[in-house]
């Protein structure tokens, strides 16, 4: 089903708005404007956050949008945080201190393309799975129900694998390995929010506990 216009409009509107702000840390804390990759990163944002406006249920953005406004949870404050502390330090060093070492032009292209692709993947988790909440709960309000197609047939949270590779890749991406150090520290608050979800999950959603014994693991093949 095509999405209506009013919901395309909506869609660069809000991709607009996110990349405004975005660009608006990044180049003022930075203090130039003459940054390619700067311009490419927050382009790519801009472009992915259209994309997902536009592809995703639209009762899975009412819901992102009022869990992330009404129940914020610690995890989810914590990542807010950290990726403001990341893109601070990305604008300082690039822009203006220069802390790290030239990083090769194979690399940073190497990590945009990662953290590229990581985007989309997430994106199309869910798309698959049209409960994809900012927070843990039963979403009863909107039918949930188990969710078994596409990456959920391997692992049974996938949507945290992509998040581990797009926060790691965004720093190298901008051209910044101190800025690799906040997202980094993020890794645990994410194995550590995985394992409570998927206890929660146990407990409350039917059919979960017959899926985990199909899908034995939570984020990596044959390790966990």
């Amino acid at each position: 089903m095509k999405p209506s216009f009013a919901r395309l409009l909506f869609s660069v509107g809000v991709a607009l708005l996110f990349a405004a702000i975005l660009a608006a840390i990044l180049f003022l804390v930075a203090g130039r404007f003459d940054l390619p990759w700067f311009w490419a990163y927050v382009a790519m944002n801009g472009l992915m956050a259209s994309f997902s406006f536009s592809l995703l249920d639209a009762g899975l953005i009412k819901e992102r949008l009022r869990a992330s406004r009404e129940a914020p949870d610690t995890a989810l404050v914590a990542g807010k945080v950290f990726s403001v502390v990341h893109f601070v330090i990305a604008a300082l060093d690039v822009g203006r201190f220069h802390w790290s070492s030239p990083m090769p032009v194979a690399v940073q292209v190497g990590a945009f393309v990662l953290f590229a692709l990581s985007a989309a993947a997430a994106i199309c988790t869910m798309v698959v799975n049209p409960f994809f909440s900012a927070v843990v709960r039963i979403q009863e309000d909107r039918g949930h129900r188990l969710i078994t197609d596409g990456p959920y047939r391997f692992v049974r949270h996938p949507g945290y694998i992509v998040i581990s590779i797009l926060v790691l890749a965004s720093g190298v991406a901008l051209g910044s390995w101190w800025s690799v150090a906040p997202m980094a520290a993020l890794l645990p608050l994410v194995v550590w929010r995985t394992a409570s979800e998927d206890r929660f999950l146990h407990e409350h959603l039917d059919g979960y506990r017959k899926y985990a014994q199909q899908v034995r693991y939570r984020l990596i093949p044959g390790i966990w």
